[in-house]
């Protein structure tokens, strides 16, 4: 299953149905509150103290490291702070660049400020990589680059992100649905259905490599389940290669069971089940950019059925992580339906059972 799901008491058909008819009233009500403080991500300078943002780098003194558990080779300037961290078997680099304050004021009090960047390397990291022409031209580009990363493409589709077109006219981002409500009345149903991916919101085909076309329902449109998601922002817009599946070819699986038992990228905290005996002892390994995976719901056997991005710790030190919620009906860092706090006891912490570096 795509996206989050959780046990709730049996709801009856004529419950359902009340829910849906109020579904109006609030959607007014949250569109009000979005008005008194819309979502913003916010350039606050650099917090490093390491200079002005676009400052020339020494890149004489600049200096390589090698770190385990993970492996990974570490930059560091020449003042000793990190500017970037490559780990092996990787695409996703963290980089060093500008602090921006990542905020969700409808929704939580927290704030991430953060000089952490996150890009798509043209190939997975391998030790002496560095070494290499296409790591030398792929980091003279992106080093000080300005341009959207993963954060910036994923605070696109929050409460009240504006909508942005490419140069055909479509709309690519904006503030984004989880999905449509459920109106079956189904009892023990969810409020809203899963199964939106990256193309649903787009609301057009998309050729996927094994010859399959991805086609949207229009009652999907502008929505993004939790794989949905991560599928839009590290595969339709970062490049990451996208399956039409989770059985098809290689890439991103569809669903969060999916990418979480993949053998893409490089396992942070491995999966060791899904039994609340199996939530991961410590969490220090994590690092901003991380895929974290959950299981939430008992319908869905032995699936991991959410997942989500690390984003890096708030301003009161907690770990946060941003992902596709039904309750607050789209991406969000928000706190309705539990925090979105990876250390502690609260409801996400507690559903962690892996983590993954793409």
């Amino acid at each position: 299953m795509a996206g989050k799901k959780k046990s709730r008491t049996l709801l009856s058909g004529l419950a359902v149905l009340g829910l849906v008819a109020t579904s109006g009233y609030l959607t007014l009500e949250l569109r009000k509150q979005e008005e008194q403080g819309v979502t913003e991500v916010r350039d606050v300078g650099v917090l490093n103290g390491t200079g002005k943002a676009g400052a020339a780098r020494n890149t004489a003194a600049e200096q390589w490291s090698r770190l385990e558990n993970p492996a990974r080779s570490v930059l560091r300037g020449a003042d000793g702070q990190i500017e970037a961290v490559l780990t092996d078997g990787a695409r996703t680099a963290k980089l060093t660049g500008p602090a921006r304050t990542f905020a969700e004021p409808t929704s939580t009090a927290s704030k991430v400020s953060t000089t952490d960047w996150i890009r798509l390397m043209p190939k997975p990291w391998a030790k002496g990589a560095e070494k290499e022409k296409w790591f030398k031209d792929w980091y003279a580009e992106n080093a000080d680059s300005k341009e959207d990363d993963i954060f910036a493409f994923a605070f696109q589709y929050v409460a009240g992100a504006p909508q942005r077109k490419d140069e055909q006219g479509r709309v690519v981002a904006g503030d984004a649905n989880f999905g449509p409500l459920n109106t079956t009345g189904a009892e023990g149903g969810d409020l809203r259905l899963e199964q939106s991916d990256f193309y649903d919101f787009l609301g057009v085909p998309y050729p996927f490599r094994d010859g399959v076309v991805g086609r949207p329902e229009a009652i999907r449109a502008r929505s993004l389940d939790c794989s949905g998601f991560m599928r839009m922002v590290l595969g339709f817009r970062a490049r990451y290669p996208l399956m039409s599946s989770d059985k098809s070819g290689d890439g991103l699986p569809r669903t969060a069971n999916g990418m979480a038992r993949s053998d893409q990228g490089v396992d942070i905290l491995p999966l060791t089940g899904i039994a609340a005996q199996n939530r991961p002892s410590a969490i220090d390994e994590l690092q901003p950019g991380d895929l974290v995976f959950f299981k939430l719901d008992t319908r869905t056997g032995q699936r991991l059925d959410h997942v989500g991005m690390v984003l890096g710790h708030d301003t009161e030190g907690h770990l946060v992580f941003v992902s596709s919620r039904e309750e607050v009906n789209g991406p969000t860092i928000g706190d309705i339906g539990g925090v979105s706090r990876l250390d502690g006891n609260g409801y996400y912490a507690k559903t962690l059972r892996s983590a993954k570096r793409l």
